[in-house]
């Protein structure tokens, strides 16, 4: 058995390698590394699978962040939810543009939104609502939209962890989270469902106005070269990253079912463990799991059993260890309240989960947690 890995990138690579290599070289015999023909065709190509009207590429998914906020036209001071438990991203993007982050406490079984405590932080001054797609299924969007609808409020979809799981409405229909909002942003960071080999990026909207302002800022403010009409950035996916990304999302279906069928081989194995809690998957979202967490409930041995399994070597993560309210640079802005968030920084733990984790990998890993537990 070969050895396991968190994220295993470079077996995904030697899959389709064939088709990868053939076109990075083609990028590189046409010289344009910049803007150039793969770029728009990838674009197009993600907006196809998701079916939204607008997928505007950018840099980076704290980029995409930013730029989402950048076309509302928000004032100093204005107030934005976000997460605690989540990447500090959405937090730090908040924070440079003069924005005044809320933190909201999430619910103890998905990790996304306690939706239940969320109204009662709205204020005049709040006037973005940022959900975060958490460890590859989808936040309830009919209840974010339905706080949308009521308080007037932007809403940006954080959907770097679950590109291409779906939501499903109470009446069957379904949409690609990330569509969902008034603007929805992803990441391409090599570890995610959709991976390039460096850092990347795209927001989507089915607004064209928004478009229009989004691409005004990803390229420096200007729609013609030399003649800037907006405060913008140089935010760009470059051409390499783009060809391995067009290869990729051919793919991503597939890679997604494979993560769900490895979802259920740890279920199925680890389900008699009193001590930990396995994944809940909500009904009204597919999982795309790009994390399998589970939960330790004696938070004590969370460390000891991570110390155990590297000494047998298994990998395991920490997403999060400490939440956003409580870290340093965030300490001047005001939380109450956020017990569930801090409970789950003591108790989570993310086993090695990857379309290339194999059926032998996973009862090794279950196998070295059970011992855990027996000994």
């Amino acid at each position: 058995m070969k050895n396991i890995k968190i994220v295993d990138t470079v077996s995904q690579y030697q899959k389709i390698k064939t088709e990868i290599d053939k076109g990075i070289f083609s990028v590189l015999k046409t010289g344009m590394y910049i803007n150039g023909p793969d770029v728009k065709q990838f674009e197009v190509e993600l907006a196809n699978y998701l079916n939204v009207k607008n997928c505007i590429s950018c840099a980076n998914g704290t980029d995409a962040l930013q730029i989402a906020l950048m076309s509302l036209d928000l004032q100093k001071g204005d107030e934005v939810l976000i997460p605690t438990f989540t990447f500090i991203s959405v937090a730090e993007v908040v924070v440079l543009l003069g924005l005044r982050p809320v933190f909201i406490d999430v619910n103890q079984n998905n990790f996304m939104f306690d939706l239940d405590s969320i109204e009662s932080k709205i204020t005049k001054k709040t006037k973005v609502i940022i959900p975060v797609h958490l460890f590859g299924q989808s936040e309830d969007m009919e209840r974010v939209m339905a706080l949308s609808n009521k308080y007037n409020l932007y809403v940006i979809e954080d959907n770097a962890q679950s590109l291409g799981s779906e939501y499903i409405y109470s009446d069957n229909q379904r949409k690609f989270a990330g569509t969902i909002g008034h603007i929805g942003t992803t990441s391409f960071y090599p570890s995610k469902n959709l991976g390039c080999f460096g850092d990347g990026g795209a927001i989507f909207t089915n607004s064209n106005e928004l478009a229009d302002k989004i691409r005004l800022i990803t390229n420096h403010g200007q729609s013609v070269k030399y003649k800037h009409t907006s405060i913008g950035l140089n935010s760009r996916l470059d051409s390499i990253q783009a060809a391995i990304l067009r290869v990729k999302l051919k793919y991503l279906k597939d890679f997604n079912e494979s993560r769900s069928k490895n979802a259920e081989h740890y279920n199925n194995l680890l389900k008699g463990i009193s001590e930990i809690i396995l994944p809940k998957k909500v009904n009204y979202s597919t999982h795309v799991f790009h994390q399998y967490t589970i939960k330790i409930k004696n938070p004590q041995k969370r460390d000891q059993l991570r110390e155990f399994l590297a000494t047998n070597g298994v990998p395991s993560m920490i997403y999060y260890p400490i939440p956003i309210h409580k870290q340093l640079a965030y300490l001047n802005f005001s939380s109450n309240n956020l017990d569930n968030s801090e409970e789950l920084c003591e108790k989570v733990l993310s086993l090695p989960m990857c379309p290339e984790t194999s059926v032998a990998q996973i009862k090794f890993i279950s196998n070295n947690i059970i011992n855990f537990f027996n000994s």
